[in-house]
């Protein structure tokens, strides 16, 4: 099962990546602990341009600086002091481009996954949410900036395809701060796939 190369992340379209991205394996590997879900869901977010985006007009602070690396490593960040939220950063090195994955189909090490949650048995809200999908695959901040090309955490290819028709493009979750930009159709998931967080807009 081939591991994305750096190439794949370090395009400059980012909406061509987070499409890309679809169907693709998020895959831990935490004390030889393996977990794993296909991914049905993301957001993209364009760098300096894109007031939704962390790095809108070149912001930087020590908690975005993975956004500014190359293409290929994970941006982990807190959200309101609950939620570690999990995104694959793109493009070239100063380009702050990243892709939040919203929701993950989960493949290997779903009992695991159910024990880090917390639920008497799993269920689609296992790995429904950034925020879920993270605590199902022990992903937190301290694995910001990792490569994902490492033995603890990587995407994979593992063969398997989207049907033509299958994906759809929505405006993003939660980023009405961002005036115009919260309108944009920067959000892509698997129409009909029970895994996915909040409806269609």
């Amino acid at each position: 099962m081939p591991i994305l190369p750096y190439s794949f992340y370090r395009r400059p379209d980012v909406l061509q990546v987070a499409a890309d991205l679809m169907g693709k394996l998020l895959v831990t590997r935490w004390n030889a602990v393996v977990t794993s879900g296909r991914i049905v869901e993301c957001e993209a977010y364009a760098g300096i341009g894109d007031r939704a985006s962390h790095a809108f007009g070149g912001r930087r602070t020590a908690r975005n600086e993975p956004m500014y690396a190359a293409g290929g490593r994970s941006y982990v960040y807190l959200c309101y002091g609950i939620h570690h939220l999990f995104n694959v950063v793109t493009n070239e090195a100063e380009i702050p481009h990243a892709i939040l994955i919203r929701a993950l189909e989960p493949v290997e090490g779903v009992e695991e996954m159910r024990k880090r949650v917390g639920k008497p048995r799993p269920d689609p809200s296992l790995t429904r949410g950034p925020g879920n999908l993270s605590k199902a695959l022990g992903i937190v901040t301290a694995h910001s900036n990792l490569s994902l090309k490492s033995a603890e955490l990587f995407i994979a290819d593992d063969g398997y395809r989207l049907q033509p028709g299958w994906l759809a493009w929505s405006p993003r979750i939660g980023v009405d701060y961002a005036g115009e930009d919260a309108l944009l159709p920067y959000r892509l998931y698997v129409k009909g796939n029970v895994y996915v967080s909040g409806r269609p807009r």
